[in-house]
């Protein structure tokens, strides 16, 4: 069966903060110019929000430019940040630091990131922007002269095997004039277009963190609207680069999340059991008692910074948002930079395609516009705090102050990331077994009753979006030398070990995934490909 196609002048795919910034600035620009720009998002999630998780505390920046009746129009903006605390844990105690600049949150706003696109997805359609939810992006298409030319989305109704199903329906060709991809972090297209162009050629490696964070409805009396704690320490030994928090939105709700740095050396290490065991320190732990979880899930970060941001522009298309990694890792946040990347992009596309600049084109001065807004300003000033945590917790906060209260960010010197995550990883003969205690099912809980609480769901019967490029290699190198580490790093239980009559063997468990991405990064052979899925599978966040 062919493929029906669709023609447009700007594809985006992701509905995310960047993807929707972008396409509401295009049609803002065309609504000035009274162009007919057409304008459309794929979102792989099964509704806008689905796949969206963030802690999330906004700095309302780049929205208070894109939209500034955003309170008119009520943004769900409800709880702004009041109280900030950055805590030192050790197993019993909690110490009060002070609290880095970059992580003072008066103006800002407690939020659920999720409902924040749903509503911005709103404002894009008043504004004459598709959006076709529950289609994956699976293909990047090419014209003749090797430039994008869209994309398609994945075909649905294959079985296991690949095979044409029944209810077979092959994906859709979206042709545009312009590609913008802001998949977030670690998208799969974007993995194809930085090899295809050569993108990170003068760019450092990208390195990452794993956000697991649950929602609890807690107490009233426990609930203290606008409160913002981050934590380091305690239970991630001085050489694992991590830490918490604790954001009280509104209706009792506290979002409560723990981020690993990737580039740990421990294979036996569990960023979910350790964000487990977070939550029964002193300090925390009587925050949910009497408190229910309502929801759970997990997503990588890219931490990299302005070292590991790629070449932006390529013909026929342009990255933005996370995918090409705006996060300041000082602040602990990246939507406000996320959003702008996409706005400075929707700028530069729009004044290319009503110029000269046809089909294919490499719209450049997409990048140099970038580097002339804040977002520069802002990711150049904290570049080097990340790579200073190579010398460990304290090494770090100590660099991390000469930097910021002596050289104010313009230290004459940029460090360097230490490498590609999954090469970190140690063997495991070597490195010492951490044991995790067993949940006790009311503050502490195991990885299958987490997944239910994310709504995951895949259609059992379509092809693994989760592939080995080599099978073996699970067993030969993965199981002999690093002790199957996959087991430990997903926070979804996807990856087990089992043993029947030929042995042990990797069985995965696709249905599970939380679409985190953490697999594709941190396996040490890089054995372990992530793709998309068909359309709508993956989980339904509420509320993150």
């Amino acid at each position: 069966m062919e493929r029906d196609v669709m023609e447009f002048d700007v594809v985006i795919v992701g509905a995310g903060p960047a993807g929707l910034a972008a396409a509401i600035r295009l049609r803002q620009l065309a609504a000035e110019q009274e162009s007919a720009l057409s304008v459309c998002i794929l979102e792989k999630g099964s509704e806008v929000g689905a796949h969206i998780l963030s802690g999330a505390v906004l700095e309302p920046r780049a929205l208070d430019e894109l939209l500034p009746d955003w309170r008119e129009r009520g943004a769900p903006l409800n709880t702004p940040a009041g109280h900030d605390s950055f805590l030192y844990l050790t197993r019993e105690r909690a110490v009060r630091l002070p609290t880095p600049p970059q992580m003072h949150n008066r103006g800002n706003y407690i939020i659920s990131l999720g409902n924040l696109c749903r509503w911005l997805a709103e404002q894009a359609e008043a504004l004459g922007v598709e959006i076709f939810p529950g289609f994956a992006a699976a293909e990047v298409l090419y014209a003749g002269d090797g430039s994008v030319r869209g994309v398609a989305t994945g075909d649905m109704g294959r079985t296991r095997d690949g095979e044409p199903g029944p209810n077979f329906q092959p994906g859709v060709e979206l042709h545009a004039r312009q590609t913008l991809f802001a998949e977030g972090c670690r998208g799969s297209l974007t993995r194809e277009l930085e090899a295809r162009f050569g993108l990170r050629e003068d760019a450092g490696p990208q390195t990452y963190g794993i956000g697991i964070k649950e929602l609890w409805e807690v107490a009233p009396e426990r609930h203290r609207p606008g409160t913002v704690i981050h934590t380091v320490g305690w239970p991630l030994d001085i050489r694992t680069y991590g830490g918490s928090f604790l954001y009280h939105l509104e209706e009792n709700l506290v979002a409560v999340g723990f981020v690993v740095g990737l580039d740990y050396e421990n294979p036996h290490l569990s960023p979910f059991e350790e964000f487990q065991r977070f939550k029964t320190h002193p300090a925390i732990r009587d925050t949910f008692a009497g408190g229910r979880r309502v929801s759970y899930g997990a997503r990588a970060l890219s931490e990299g910074g302005l070292q590991s941001i790629p070449k932006l522009a390529f013909p026929g298309g342009a990255l933005a948002g996370d995918g090409a990694g705006f996060l300041n890792v000082a602040k602990i946040k990246g939507i406000h930079t996320a959003m702008k990347s996409g706005m400075v992009a929707a700028e530069a596309l729009f004044d290319a395609l009503c110029g000269d600049a046809g089909g294919g084109a490499e719209i450049g001065d997409y990048p140099e516009r970038l580097r002339g807004t804040w977002v520069w300003e802002e990711l150049n000033r904290v570049r080097n705090i990340r790579p200073a945590f190579r010398w460990g917790l304290w090494g770090g906060i100590a660099y991390s102050a000469l930097d910021t209260w002596l050289f104010r960010g313009r230290a004459p010197w940029t460090l360097r990331h230490h490498g590609a995550d999954h090469a970190r990883l140690r063997r495991a003969a070597g490195m010492p077994v951490i044991e995790y205690p067993k949940p006790d099912g009311v503050l502490t809980f195991d990885r299958l009753s987490s997944v239910y609480l994310a709504n995951t769901a895949h259609e059992e019967s379509q092809p693994d979006h989760l592939r080995l490029r080599d099978p073996e290699a699970a067993i030969r190198v993965n199981l002999a030398e690093y002790g199957a580490p996959e087991q430990r790093y997903c926070p979804a239980g996807v990856y087990e070990i089992v043993d029947d009559e030929s042995g042990p063997r990797l069985q995965i468990n696709a249905a599970n995934c939380v679409h985190c991405k953490t697999c594709d990064i941190k396996d040490p052979t890089q054995n372990i490909l992530w793709t998309v899925p068909e359309g709508g599978s993956g989980p339904n966040y509420p509320n993150m």
